[in-house]
C-alpha cells in the first residue's frame, strides 16, 4: 500500500511539474475623479466630471520551477518609469527577491478618458498644469495590489494561445504614410492595419477557465475629446463585458475570471471607422488637408450614433471575438521555460546602420528629442496636444503660454538630425522648468515557452509593430514555430515610433517620433539584442542607465480642493432631486446629491454610488456601481468661492432588470472647515421607485 502511494504521489509531481503556476488579480486604479485634466488627447478644458467606467489593473503571473514573469494590462492613457520603479519598491517589501525589472511588464491600454498629471516630463503634464501625485499614487497602489492578488492566487494550470481575424472595428488613419513603406513589404500583408486578434486563455490544471489576455491593434478613443467622464473606452467596457459574462454573481472588478484587451502596435490604428468629415458640412477631411471651414473640425466617428454607442460597439465586437477564441478549438498549449529580459537604452547615443529599401547601407543616429508642427494639429481622432489649429501659434493652455517665451529654437544639429520634420519644439534641448521628453527608455523581452512579449515603450505603428515582430522572430524562431506579439506604452512612453519611409510623410505620427528618422531601426537593433541575449544564457547585459527621477523638480499649477460646505440648508448627502415614482426597462433614472469634491477620496475599491432593489426580505442588495456601463456620476461644482457642489447619479435601467422596488445612494468625504482640513464621511439615499418592464 506504502508503495503504491509513493507510486502515484510521484505520477502527480510529475504531472504537476509540467504545468505552470498561474496566478490572476484585478485591482481598482481610478484616480481622482474630478478636477484633473484627462490624458491623451491633451485638451486642458477637458477636465474630469466624474466617472462611467472605473479603471483598472490586470495582473498575470506565471511560474515556473526555475523563473517567472508578470505582465499588467493597465485602464490608463500611457505608462511611465517612476510608476514601475514605485511598484517595485512596495512589492520588494511584500515579496523580497520576486520581482524586478527583468520580469515584471506594465502595458498601458491608452484609454484617452482617464486623469493625467502622474508622467513628469512636461510635454506630457502640460494640459494637467503639472504633477497631480494623487493619481500617480492611484496607479502605484492598484498596481501593486492587482499583483499581490495574483500572487495569493498562484496554482498550477495550463496556457493555451489562439488567434483570429476580426473585422469592422479598425482602420488606418495615416494610410498615406502606410504606402511609403516598401511594395514588396507591404505585399506581405492583405491589410494596412493589423486584424489579428492573438489570445492566452489560461485555466486551472481541472480545466476551469481563469482569464484571458488578448492583443489586438485598435485606438482606445471611441470616447471622443468632449467627453468627461472617466472611462476604459472600448478596450475597457469589453474587459468588463467579458468579466460579466464569466462572473454573472460578481461586482465589476471583484470577480475570479480576469479578461484583458491589452494594446497592441496601434500608433496609426483607429476606431472611428466611418472615417473622418467636417463637423458641420460633413465633408470628407483629413489632418493636415483637405481641411474643414474655419469654425468646424475635422473629426471621425463610428460605428455608432455618438462616442458612447460606439464606444459600446466596438466592446462587443471585441468581446465576441475573444470569447470565441476562448471557446473555440484548436487551441495549442504553450509548455516551455520562462525568460525574461530588459534594458534601459539612452536613444540620443545610439547609432546603428539601416538598408535603406532599393538602396545601400547608411548609417543613422538617434537624436535628441523634438516635436514637429504636425504634431501641433493632431489626428482625426482629436486635436494636438496645445489645441492649435493647424498652422496656427496659438495655444488654449496658459502653462504652454508660460513657457513659449522661453522655448529655444532648435541647434543645427537638431534641424539637420531630425531630417525632413519641421521642429515646433526641440523638447531634448529644452529643459525648462524640467525635462520636457524623456531620452532614456525601457526595453523588455519576455518568453513563455513559443510565446514572445515584445514590451515597446510607445505606440508603433502598423509596419513598424511588424519589423519589431519579424527581428524578434528571425533570432527567437528559426528552428520552430512561436507567436510574437507587440505590448504596447509599455513601462516607459516616448511618443510615436514610424518606419523610417512613414517618417517623411511627416504627419502626425512621424512628427512625434521623438528620436527623429531612425528611431525604428534602434529599436530594432535593440530587441535583436535583447533576444539574442535570451538564446545565449552566458551573456549578461547591463542594466543601463537608469532614468532620473523628476519627482523631486515636479510642480504644478493646479491647486488643491478648498474644504466644503454643503449647499444651503442642506447636509452633505441630502437627495436634492428625487427619481421618478416608477421607471421602465431602457429608461434612465436621474436623482441629485448635495455633495463634496471628489479628490478629497479618490474611492478605491470603492463607490462614489450605488443602485439597489428591495429583496423579499427586506434588504437592499447591490445591483449596480460606478463601475457599471450603466450608471454615470457626474460632479458638478456650485459656487466655487463657498466650495460647494451637487453630485447627478444617472442609471439608464438595463434590459430584463427585474421588477420591484429600487433605490440610488451617493456616498463621500467632505473636508472640514474647522478640524485642520480632516475628512468627514457621508452618504445619502434617494426615495424608493418602482421598476417595471415596460
Amino acid at each position: 500500500m506504502e508503495l503504491r502511494f509513493i507510486f502515484v504521489l510521484s505520477l502527480w509531481i510529475t504531472a504537476a511539474s509540467s504545468l505552470y503556476k498561474i496566478g490572476i488579480g484585478i485591482a481598482d486604479v481610478t484616480g481622482p475623479a474630478a478636477g484633473v485634466t484627462f490624458l491623451g488627447y491633451g485638451k486642458a478644458e477637458q477636465s474630469g466630471e466624474g466617472i462611467h467606467l472605473r479603471q483598472f489593473a490586470r495582473a498575470f503571473l506565471i511560474e515556473d520551477s526555475t523563473s517567472r514573469v508578470a505582465f499588467v494590462s493597465i485602464d490608463s492613457a500611457i505608462m511611465g518609469d517612476q510608476i514601475k520603479k514605485d511598484v517595485l519598491k512596495k512589492l520588494k517589501e511584500k515579496l523580497p527577491g520576486m520581482y524586478d525589472a527583468n520580469n515584471l511588464m506594465l502595458s498601458s491600454t491608452h484609454t484617452h478618458s482617464t486623469p493625467g498629471g502622474y508622467m513628469l516630463y512636461m510635454l506630457f503634464d502640460l494640459s494637467t498644469l503639472g504633477y497631480v501625485q494623487q493619481t500617480l499614487n492611484c496607479l502605484v497602489k492598484g498596481i501593486t495590489l492587482s499583483i499581490l492578488r495574483a500572487h495569493d492566487k498562484l496554482d498550477y494550470g495550463r496556457i493555451f494561445v489562439n488567434q483570429g481575424e476580426l473585422k469592422g472595428i479598425s482602420m488606418s488613419r495615416s494610410p498615406q504614410s502606410y504606402l511609403l513603406n516598401p511594395e514588396v513589404e507591404r505585399a506581405q500583408y492583405e491589410h494596412n492595419v493589423d486584424k489579428t486578434m492573438v489570445q492566452l486563455k489560461f485555466e486551472s490544471e481541472y480545466g476551469v477557465p481563469l482569464g484571458v489576455i488578448n492583443w489586438y491593434a485598435v485606438h482606445a478613443t471611441s470616447m471622443n475629446n468632449t467627453n468627461r467622464l472617466i472611462s476604459s473606452d472600448n478596450v475597457g467596457y469589453a474587459s468588463v463585458l467579458f468579466e460579466q459574462k464569466m462572473n454573472p454573481d460578481s461586482f465589476i472588478g471583484k470577480g475570479p475570471f480576469v479578461a484583458a484587451f491589452a494594446s497592441s502596435n496601434l500608433g496609426d490604428v483607429s476606431p472611428n471607422i466611418k472615417g473622418p468629415r467636417c463637423q458641420k458640412s460633413g465633408r470628407p477631411c483629413d489632418i493636415p488637408g483637405p481641411a474643414c471651414d474655419v469654425d468646424e473640425l475635422c473629426v471621425a466617428s463610428g460605428p455608432g450614433d455618438d462616442m458612447k454607442d460606439s464606444t459600446r460597439i466596438i466592446a462587443q465586437r471585441l468581446f465576441d471575438r475573444a470569447y470565441k477564441l476562448m471557446v473555440e478549438k484548436p487551441m495549442n498549449e504553450i509548455k516551455g521555460p520562462i525568460k525574461s529580459i530588459h534594458q534601459f537604452v539612452d536613444m540620443t547615443k545610439e547609432e546603428v546602420d539601416y538598408k535603406v529599401p532599393g538602396g545601400g547601407m547608411v548609417k543613422g543616429k538617434g537624436c535628441k528629442p523634438a516635436m514637429g508642427h504636425t504634431f501641433s494639429s493632431g489626428t482625426i481622432d482629436g486635436p494636438g496636444l496645445f489645441s492649435f489649429e493647424s498652422g496656427s501659434k496659438s495655444s488654449d493652455n496658459p502653462l504652454w503660454d508660460l513657457v513659449t517665451n522661453f522655448v529655444p529654437k532648435p541647434s543645427p544639429e537638431q534641424v539637420e538630425c531630425h531630417a525632413e520634420k519641421s521642429i515646433l519644439i526641440s523638447t531634448g534641448e529644452f529643459n525648462y522648468p524640467l525635462a520636457w521628453s524623456p531620452k532614456i527608455v525601457s526595453t523588455q523581452l519576455a518568453v513563455i515557452g513559443p510565446f514572445i512579449i515584445a514590451c515597446v515603450p510607445g505606440e508603433f505603428t502598423t509596419m513598424s509593430g511588424r519589423r519589431v515582430r519579424k527581428a524578434v522572430s528571425d533570432v527567437l524562431c528559426k528552428n520552430s514555430k512561436c507567436t510574437v506579439v507587440i505590448a504596447g506604452l509599455c513601462n516607459s512612453y516616448t511618443d510615436y515610433i514610424t518606419t523610417p519611409e512613414e517618417y517623411k510623410l511627416q504627419r502626425y505620427e512621424g512628427a512625434s517620433t521623438l528620436y527623429g528618422p531612425y528611431t525604428l531601426p534602434i529599436y530594432l537593433k535593440q530587441y535583436k539584442k535583447l533576444a539574442e541575449a535570451l538564446l545565449n544564457s552566458d551573456v549578461k547585459l547591463d542594466p543601463g542607465p537608469e532614468p532620473v527621477d523628476l519627482r523631486p523638480e515636479a510642480w504644478s499649477l493646479l491647486p488643491s480642493p478648498m474644504r466644503d460646505s454643503p449647499l444651503g440648508n442642506h447636509n452633505f448627502g441630502d437627495c436634492i432631486e428625487q427619481p421618478p415614482y416608477s421607471a421602465t426597462w431602457g429608461q434612465t433614472v436621474k436623482a441629485k446629491f448635495v455633495s463634496s469634491h471628489p479628490r478629497n477620496n479618490p474611492m478605491l475599491e470603492q463607490t462614489f454610488l450605488t443602485v439597489e432593489r428591495l429583496t423579499d426580505d427586506s434588504n437592499w442588495n447591490i445591483v449596480a456601481t460606478d463601475a457599471n456601463w450603466e450608471t454615470e456620476f457626474i460632479w458638478k461644482s456650485v459656487s466655487w468661492l463657498w466650495s460647494t457642489s451637487v453630485a447627478e447619479i444617472k442609471w439608464t435601467i438595463p434590459k430584463n432588470t427585474t421588477p420591484g422596488l429600487y433605490r440610488i445612494r451617493h456616498f463621500g468625504y467632505f473636508r472640514m472647515y474647522f478640524g485642520g482640513g480632516r475628512l468627514g464621511k457621508y452618504f445619502g439615499t434617494s426615495e424608493t421607485f418602482k421598476v417595471t418592464e415596460n
